[in-house]
C-alpha cells in the first residue's frame, strides 16, 4: 500500500543512496502537510482572536466551517498523484467518496 503512495521507487531501494532519497521524499511529504495543518490552525486561531464567544455551538461550528472554507481558498498547490490516491480511496471506502 505504501508504495502506491510513495511511488514506484520504492521497489529500487538497494543502495544506501536510494534510501536516503526515499528518507528526503518522505520528509518533504510530511513537511508539506504539516505547513497546512499549521495554516489551518493560524486560520482558527484568528478567528478566536476575533471571536472568542459564540452563542451556541451551532454558531461555532457554522464560523470553523465558514474560516476552512475561506482557507482553502488559498490553496493553490496541486496534490501529486492525486489520481491515483483517489483511486485507492475510493477502492477502500466504496460508495462513499463522489464520483
Amino acid at each position: 500500500m505504501h508504495e502506491a503512495v510513495i511511488g514506484p521507487d520504492v521497489c529500487n531501494v538497494s543502495t544506501p543512496d536510494s534510501v536516503w532519497t526515499l528518507r528526503i521524499k518522505l520528509f518533504i511529504k510530511v513537511i508539506y502537510t504539516t505547513n497546512a495543518i499549521e495554516s489551518l490552525n493560524s486560520t482558527y486561531s484568528k478567528l478566536n482572536r476575533q471571536r472568542s464567544v459564540f452563542p451556541s455551538d451551532k454558531a461555532l461550528l457554522k464560523a470553523l466551517y465558514l474560516s476552512t472554507f475561506e482557507a482553502t481558498k488559498k490553496w493553490t498547490t496541486t496534490l501529486r498523484n492525486w489520481a491515483q490516491v483517489y483511486g485507492e480511496l475510493s477502492i477502500m471506502y466504496e460508495g462513499r467518496l463522489p464520483e
